[in-house]
């Protein structure tokens, strides 16, 4: 088994050392990962999920070898199934802590399309600034990726530079943090230009300071015969190879940026016109189920897959309160714990959306293990964008079919406004649709018109803005009683619409 921990805390305390041998042996067991239970469940509002099918034709394909043996291996060589080995460190918390945290790394690797073979679980005070893992551990992962075939170690934290570069030269294959992992799931999934955008400028910005150099040979400072001593008038410092990769990673940067920024306009325009109508902004933690909830409440058919970071690019759908009144539905990316900083400022024009909404529902899975570390998650990410903390909060306890009762107890006590729902079996939507038409801001002007006959489009934008409290047919049009904005209001006004405003 891969899992072994230092020599000194084995000795010190065995017990715990098969408590960490129960978590490693769960994780590979695909305990509590995105692919546990074998599939997506999904409803009839999930639509056709023709994207979830698109998304499963491109999964890469176990059976290749790691070199290529034939030229007939080109094509289908980015398609081969990565065989990792997780590593992790257990420096504080509990056991139950140190095994969530790894199910996640579990599932994010395999998310990204990879197969995870074994894992190590350290228990040490403190990363070594070497090589992360210490040297010892370091020869011993070595040894494991050996025997089990593996050509990637995951390792569930960020590295800096030179603990990765060690940590390659020890254990022979590639390692990647937990960070580049994250990064990699989010360029498969990204679909929209402005996504695909997002996702590269924080690709960069997490290389720029990783770029590896491999010694002279990589010297462009000297051209012509300067090499064997000559050349006069051309020698000089020059530019490295290293430092030419860099300023190309900056001048792209600089590109993506102002690229970014050029879509901020188009954006605005399209959030100013749904200004019109209150806006409900989907957050929580990656897979707590906030495409599906967005399905069951609008009918959007947006792509629902029991994986992580499923959906990247924000979808907005309109729905009706049980009173007739309409509004839109925001989805936005999920979070997770740590997320990259990279990504929160790349994605922070996305995040815009959720301090422009009227209500916030923050969707929770009820049935994971640590649901209040998500909600602190998710809440470290929100901290960071101006405005959100203004907006009205809803915790959404989803999966309240299979979560444990004790757990659902546990967060009915909290003190923000809580409903539980089930997205999958549709129980408790017609309750959270109830809370959402109580929660949303009401039309602030009351009027009593009279709508002549020929102005059939103000009786209609008066249903879809407004809340219609009492309607009949007069001999000079239609008369309404209801609730409107003020610039609706002044839209009746001046088309000479006989009125009575409270």
């Amino acid at each position: 088994m891969g899992l072994q921990e230092s020599h000194q805390d084995i000795q010190a305390d065995e017990p715990g050392r098969s408590r960490a041998d129960a978590v490693i042996d769960r994780v590979l067991s695909r305990a509590g990962t995105a692919v546990a239970e074998g599939g997506t469940q999904a409803t009839d509002y999930d639509g056709e999920q023709l994207d979830r099918e698109e998304r499963a034709a491109l999964r890469r394909i176990a059976g290749l070898s790691t070199e290529l043996e034939d030229i007939t291996e080109v094509e289908y060589r980015q398609l081969r199934l990565e065989r990792v080995v997780l590593v992790g460190q257990w420096s504080h918390g509990t056991a139950l802590d140190a095994e969530v945290s790894l199910r996640e790394l579990a599932a994010l690797a395999e998310t990204a399309g990879s197969e995870v073979l074994d894992g190590v679980l350290q228990r040490r005070p403190h990363p070594d600034p070497a090589t992360y893992v210490g040297s010892g551990k370091a020869k011993q992962i070595g040894e494991i990726v050996a025997s089990v075939g593996a050509d990637t170690v995951i390792v569930n934290d960020d590295l800096a530079p030179s603990q990765r570069r060690a940590l390659e030269d020890v254990v022979k294959v590639k390692v990647i943090d937990r960070t580049a992992l994250i990064l990699d799931i989010f360029a498969q999934h990204a679909k929209s230009k402005e996504g695909k955008a997002q996702v590269e400028l924080a690709q960069l910005e997490y290389l720029l300071p990783r770029l590896r150099g491999w010694g002279e040979s990589m010297s462009r400072q000297a051209g012509g015969r300067v090499a064997g001593g000559a050349g006069i008038g051309s020698r000089g410092p020059g530019e490295t190879k290293i430092e030419l990769d860099r300023r190309r990673i900056r001048t792209r940067m600089a590109q993506l940026r102002r690229e970014i920024k050029a879509m901020e306009p188009a954006r605005a325009v399209r959030r100013d016109r749904r200004l019109t109508l209150p806006n409900v902004a989907i957050v929580g933690y990656t897979n707590a189920g906030k495409s599906s909830l967005l399905n069951r409440v609008t009918g959007a058919g947006v792509l629902v897959e029991n994986a992580l970071f499923a959906t990247l690019d924000p979808t907005v759908r309109r729905s009706r309160t049980p009173d007739g009144r309409e509004f839109t539905v925001s989805d936005t990316v999920g979070f997770v714990r740590d997320l990259p900083h990279q990504l929160v400022a790349a994605f922070a024009s996305t995040l815009e959306e959720v301090a422009h909404a009227d209500l916030m529902l923050h969707v929770v899975d009820a049935s994971h293990p640590d649901p209040e570390s998500q909600v602190r998650a998710v809440r470290e990410v929100l901290a960071d964008v101006p405005g959100a903390d203004q907006v009205k909060e809803v915790l959404v306890l989803n999966k309240a079919d299979i979560a444990d009762a004790e757990t659902l107890l546990r967060l009915r006590g909290r003190r923000e406004v809580t409903i539980e729902v089930s997205a999958l079996t549709g129980e408790g939507i017609d309750d959270l649709m109830e809370l959402i038409g109580r929660e949303l801001p009401r039309p602030e002007v009351t009027v009593d018109v009279v709508v002549p006959y020929t102005r059939g489009d103000l009786v209609s934008e008066v249903h879809r803005h407004g809340e219609v409290l009492a309607q009949e047919h007069v001999a000079d049009g239609t008369r309404l009683s209801a609730r409107v904005d003020a610039a609706l209001a002044a839209r009746l006004e001046e088309a000479g619409v006989t009125s009575a405003t409270a």
